[in-house]
């Protein structure tokens, strides 16, 4: 890499949507990276980072696409990540899973990635998703470096 060449903060998303336990949709997007998350990851790398690690994905009900300044989900329903791991240098991936007792009579447009202090890290809009009790929604939310 040159000293002119910069790295670029992406992320893609992949949600599973599953009814009565069949997978009846997959999909991968890239998603939007916060202003917040990169204020977040100045603040780890200077050693001054308390609350700045991402525990939690979030879902919501605004369909507007995301902007930078985005800092929460509308309606949200919040719950921890499931874990982590790293596929490849550079990347982490989260793992999520939102089992059929959560968030049942919502229209899921949006999807969110939380830090430990509430600031929104990432976010992702797609077309609605109707949570019923028979939909669990499953996926892996990487951030590549």
């Amino acid at each position: 890499m040159k000293a002119t060449e910069t790295l670029s903060l992406r992320g893609s998303l992949l949600v599973n949507v599953r009814r009565a336990g069949v997978l009846v949709e997959s999909w991968r997007d890239d998603n939007m990276i916060m202003v917040g998350a990169r204020n977040a990851l100045a603040q780890l790398i200077a050693g001054e980072g308390a609350g700045k690690i991402i525990t939690r994905i979030g879902v919501g009900t605004n369909g507007n696409g995301p902007t930078p300044d985005d800092t929460g989900l509308t309606g949200g329903f919040i719950k921890p990540v499931q874990g982590h791991e790293y596929p490849a240098p550079g990347r982490v991936q989260f793992n999520w899973r939102l089992e059929t007792a959560e968030a049942n009579g919502m229209v899921i447009r949006e999807f969110g990635l939380i830090a430990a202090d509430d600031t929104l890290f990432a976010r992702k809009t797609r077309a609605p998703i109707e949570k019923a009790d028979d939909i669990s929604l499953d996926g892996a939310w990487t951030i590549i470096f």
